[in-house]
């Protein structure tokens, strides 16, 4: 998948500002593809040039103009035939892993050290899918294809992230018992504590 395939993808919703794009990037679809700001307003102009979206300006009182964004008839084509060929899983390249791989070369502390910051990072991540879930799908249930695939999307972020704190959680466990060190307790509502 390419940067371009996804705004057209977000594009699909409404039209949008480059601005509105960039929000968007980071409240949704930015949680399993990243862009920056800058990137996405360099792919609009690719976008354009191949005719994919168009741009209309919007003039505005007291503010600069902004360009509000579509798709034409061929971004909608080239969206199809980029969702109709098969996908790519996705690889993993993260350092914690190769750091898990060379456990005994490594020192333990600074890696119990990274498990925890993880540990937080994923649980934070956790929550955050979760109050999105409640406030956009509060009875759990979509209506229409585009509400199913925020939907499925929300409920696989969620859990993927409850996975990965789990693991976590998981080797903390097994590097505390190694080395005699406590580890993550629960508590009863929800918050954890270092034991």
């Amino acid at each position: 998948m390419a940067l371009g395939d996804a705004i057209l993808a977000c594009l699909t919703e409404r039209p949008m500002t480059g601005y509105e794009l960039a929000k968007t990037f980071d409240s949704s679809i930015g949680f399993f593809w990243k862009a920056d700001h800058q990137q996405i307003y360099r792919e609009l102009s690719k976008l354009r040039d191949r005719g994919h979206i168009q741009g209309r300006e919007v003039v505005q009182s007291g503010k600069p103009n902004k360009l509000v964004y579509t798709l034409t008839p061929e971004g909608r084509t080239a969206l199809r035939h980029w969702a109709a060929r098969p996908s790519t899983p996705a690889s993993t390249k993260d350092d914690l892993l190769v750091r898990l791989h060379a456990l005994d070369s490594i020192d333990i502390e600074p890696l119990r050290t990274d498990l925890m910051a993880r540990l937080e990072h994923h649980r934070d991540r956790h929550a955050n899918y979760e109050r999105i879930l409640k406030k956009r799908f509060p009875d759990g249930t979509a209506e229409g294809r585009l509400d199913l695939g925020n939907l499925l999307l929300l409920r696989l972020g969620a859990r993927h992230e409850q996975m990965v704190a789990d693991f976590c959680e998981e080797a903390l466990e097994a590097l505390s018992a190694m080395s005699g060190k406590a580890t993550v307790v629960p508590l009863e509502d929800g918050k954890r504590e270092k034991g």
